[in-house]
């Protein structure tokens, strides 16, 4: 399984869903970037996304996008490939 990245911050329901919906999917090497304190990391995580909101969560360097896109890859068949790489 791929590595997956998270920017979110600890009080954000989407990102507590998106974290949920990964973990039933069995990933284990999930890196969440908190960007709540740190301008800097939230400026990175605009950079690679495009986006501002959280979360935006990456598997290996591919951007998927929020919590609403990855659960519509699930429903549509498609995650399950994208994290076996």
């Amino acid at each position: 399984m791929v590595k997956v990245t998270m920017y979110s911050t600890p009080w954000c329901g989407f990102c507590q869903s998106a974290e949920r919906l990964l973990q039933r999917k069995g990933v284990t090497d999930l890196e969440k970037i908190n960007v709540d304190d740190d301008p800097g990391l939230r400026q990175t995580m605009m950079q690679r996304s495009g986006r501002r909101t959280v979360p935006q969560i990456f598997i290996g360097e591919r951007h998927l996008g929020g919590f609403d896109d990855i659960a519509a890859l699930d429903r549509a068949g498609q995650l399950d490939a994208l994290l076996q790489g």
